[in-house]
């Protein structure tokens, strides 16, 4: 699958690197994937082709890219699922902690998606909207965090859902535990969030192309150097509710990406950190995409959260 997307240089990035004036205008793109473009030949500065992706550009000049992405498609497997609820329009599933939600770059089975796939057939199937790689896939959860995820059987299921997320009308509830002891009881983290230009795996409060992203947070209970607490973004961007919390300075537990650290310090103490985030997708509430009925789901956290907190309430006294 390609795209061809074309860009002018302005006069404030004249004299820039190629690559790098395309990651920051391509930022679902890497810079290794924009300079394997560049060297493949499926960039064009002016009339002929980009050399190297160190090539310096200049002022007015027309850059047309061809971005081809690498086919991919999703399979059924036989892998366990938890569903919690099923019709003819909609599943809500309660996600493990370590399973990718959808097929992509370097992923091509163990997903969600491909555990649908095999549920579904031969009697049913999933939306088309989101393509073969995310057929059914209306929001995503992180790899390492858990639970609840409404995924669509059918196109008119998938564009309301959609509609519904866009106008914040889905309600999200996550638990999380945090490093520090929060000051504040309940607050909110209003700060647009955009690609990280040094780690591109990585998002950031402001970044590359930021978008607006606002988190409502309040505390459940300080346990010594830690504080659990309940996290309702109201925007769905990625990563959010890890850049937010790590922004206040409480990265979540296990996170290392946004700087939460390996060894947890108990007195004098240390021990290896949770081998997973502590962010766990506990309520979702919403309305039937078609019936319109109220829709509410709640699932508890799984056991190696539930023993990790037992663990750390015993350790801090």
């Amino acid at each position: 699958m390609s795209d061809t997307r074309q860009f002018v240089v302005p006069a404030k990035s004249a004299g820039d690197r190629l690559d790098l004036f395309l990651v920051r205008q391509m930022p679902d793109w890497s810079r290794s994937q924009i300079s394997r473009l560049i060297r493949v030949g499926l960039v064009c500065v002016g009339t002929g082709l980009a050399r190297k992706p160190g090539d310096v550009i200049e002022s007015g000049q027309i850059i047309n890219v061809t971005a081809k992405h690498e086919e991919s498609h999703a399979t059924p497997e036989d892998l366990p699922l938890d569903i919690l609820y099923e019709d003819s329009d909609i599943l809500v599933v309660n996600k493990a902690a370590g399973m990718v939600v959808h097929v992509g770059s370097g992923v091509k089975s163990g997903t969600l998606v491909n555990a649908l796939l095999s549920h579904l057939a031969p009697i049913n199937g999933l939306s088309t909207m989101g393509g073969e790689e995310r057929p059914g896939i209306v929001h995503r959860l992180d790899k390492m965090t858990s639970g609840l995820v409404v995924v669509a059987k059918n196109d008119a299921a998938h564009r309301r859902l959609s509609d519904m997320f866009k106008s914040r009308d889905v309600h999200k509830t996550y638990v999380a535990l945090v490093h520090g002891r929060m000051a504040t009881d309940s607050g909110e983290v209003d700060r647009p969030v955009g690609r990280d230009p040094r780690r591109r795996t990585r998002m950031k409060a402001g970044g590359i192309a930021p978008r607006d992203a606002l988190t409502k947070f309040r505390v459940l209970r300080r346990i010594g150097h830690f504080t659990l607490v309940e996290a309702m973004p109201k925007t769905g961007r990625t990563h959010q509710i890890r850049v937010h919390l790590a922004s206040l300075g409480h990265p979540v537990v296990g996170d290392n990406t946004y700087g939460a650290p390996a060894k947890l310090r108990f007195g004098t103490r240390e021990e290896p950190t949770l081998p997973r985030t502590f962010l766990h997708a506990a309520k979702l509430d919403f309305a039937h995409p078609i019936t319109g009925a109220p829709m509410k789901f709640e699932a508890p956290m799984p056991k190696e959260l539930t023993a990790f907190l037992a663990h750390v309430e015993s350790a801090t006294g």
